[in-house]
């Protein structure tokens, strides 16, 4: 399993915290789900970091089942409407975005 995560590395503007987390589920959420190949879509909206940690507002998570799947999912019109889309996000956000690719070993399980 390919998972790959984009950190927002800073913080949404003060006082548009609700207006974020509606953007994402809203318009976001269901084009990360259409990607084609996608097994699991995740989105963490931040609550608290240790002090002087360096802020994340969010963090999406997505999983493939091995990176020529993350390669075609990149590829989609839907990964450039999404990009387009996402513009709106980043004006009530101050920071960056990074992606980085994690290869998932094992099982995973939810624990009751």
């Amino acid at each position: 399993m390919i998972v790959r995560q984009a950190l927002f590395e800073g913080v949404i503007h003060p006082g548009r915290e609700e207006a974020f987390r509606a953007y994402v589920a809203e318009k976001l959420m269901p084009l990360w789900q259409a990607f084609p190949g996608v097994r699991e879509v995740r989105v963490l909206h931040a609550v608290e970091h240790d002090e002087g940690a360096t802020p994340f507002a969010m963090v999406l998570s997505t999983a493939y089942d091995d990176r020529e799947a993350l390669a075609q999912a990149l590829q989609s019109p839907v990964r450039y409407e999404s990009r387009e889309l996402t513009k709106g996000l980043l004006e009530m956000f101050e920071g960056q975005i990074h992606h980085h690719v994690f290869e998932l070993h094992g099982r995973y399980c939810m624990i009751p």
